[in-house]
């Protein structure tokens, strides 16, 4: 190694003075490593960078694919019965009622694909049916007419046990967090237009002209997505996040022996443990409303969500928020640590509503199972 890096002599001149500098083989070889791991560190960065451009790309690619297919499957099916009716007006017109019927229909469920066209899942969901639809080769109308209807029922019954799943998925979500799910959905719904306003079947079946039956199966599936739409949006103000993602929890909430008297004490909040400086994340948008040392708490940053919730994150080591400041979902609040009352290194996570103490582990949970619906 001394070869090469023998040593340098390096001269400066500033002025009139002289100033003489000896690089030893040592020093020669540390730079070179920090250059080197410097080298890798971009390199890695740009090629982690790379691959996640070139993943959202493919993601967007498959969602405006699948999406497209919704649009394709209603432009299709409608030339297809505009074809039937044409022949069938030129023969003797004795299914020109069905299909009448079945266009007025395909007009209202075009316009709850429209509904719940972006929504996370659904084009997975439809697109077997809708794909099974477009490739149907059938030529006569009598058989276009049927495939039509057909591939209305199987995509209507599709997405109404979507968006009901959906819909469940949620509601439980809110009611795991002690929440009640009603209280988050706005009266008239999170979707516009006569599919939701008409609460009604039979006036939603006299808006669109279609039967009874039909109308109040299009609504059972325009009331649960709208209501998992609604849900969804509460939800991402809500501290559903996890505040040490891969941290075990070390205690929970409720009654237990306090480690310092060793006497049964109440808990108020739920304690992760994990290394110093473990990276603590705010679990819902909001507010930095404290930060500083509070009595047994230590080091503590608290969170105002809006709505009546806070949260509350103690013992840190770090703080890199300030109050008054905006957090996001996600966002690094400080670092993990052992300061005030306490044993070890670990976060100590609290929830508040309305001025109560709540479960934190409900509102973990309850998390969980808002991703699942996603």
């Amino acid at each position: 190694m001394v070869e090469l890096f023998p040593e340098r002599h390096l001269y400066v001149r500033s002025g009139s003075e002289m100033k003489g500098y000896v690089l030893t083989p040592q020093f020669q070889m540390i730079a070179a490593a920090c250059v080197s791991v410097a080298a890798v560190w971009m390199g890695v960065c740009s090629a982690a960078m790379l691959l996640n451009m070139m993943s959202a790309s493919s993601t967007d690619r498959e969602v405006a694919r699948t999406q497209a297919k919704y649009e394709r499957w209603i432009a299709d099916s409608q030339a297809r019965l505009n074809s039937a009716v044409a022949k069938l007006n030129a023969g003797d017109g004795s299914s020109t009622a069905l299909v009448t019927t079945i266009e007025k229909r395909h007009v209202a469920l075009a316009m709850l694909l429209t509904d719940m066209k972006g929504t996370p899942g659904a084009a997975e969901a439809l697109t077997p049916v809708i794909t099974k639809a477009l490739t149907s080769k059938d030529q006569s109308p009598e058989r276009i007419v049927e495939t039509v209807r057909v591939s209305q029922e199987q995509i209507l019954d599709v997405a109404d046990t979507f968006a009901k799943s959906r819909a469940d998925r949620l509601r439980l979500a809110f009611r795991l967090a002690g929440l009640t799910p009603a209280s988050y959905i706005p009266k008239g719904g999170s979707l516009g237009g006569p599919l939701i306003e008409s609460k009604d079947p039979r006036a939603l079946a006299a808006v669109l002209d279609v039967d009874p039956a039909f109308a109040d199966r299009i609504q059972h599936a325009v009331s649960d997505m709208s209501e998992a739409h609604a849900l969804e949006q509460a939800a991402k103000s809500l501290p559903f996040a996890q505040p040490a993602p891969g941290v075990d929890r070390s205690s929970g909430f409720g009654v237990r022996y306090d480690p310092f008297t060793s006497h049964p004490a109440f808990h108020s909040g739920l304690d992760f443990s994990g290394g110093r400086m473990t990276p603590i994340h705010a679990t819902a948008p909001g507010v930095v409303s404290f930060t500083g040392a509070r009595s047994g708490y230590g080091n503590t940053v608290e969170i105002d969500h809006g709505g009546g919730f806070k949260t509350r994150y103690a013992h840190l080591a770090s703080i890199s928020v300030r109050v008054g400041q905006q957090v996001g979902i996600g966002q690094r609040l400080g670092g993990m640590g052992s300061t005030g009352r306490s044993t070890g290194t670990h976060l100590h996570y609290e929830v508040w509503e309305n001025g109560r103490a709540q479960n934190p582990d409900r509102f973990v949970k309850a998390g969980a199972y808002v991703q699942q619906a996603e």
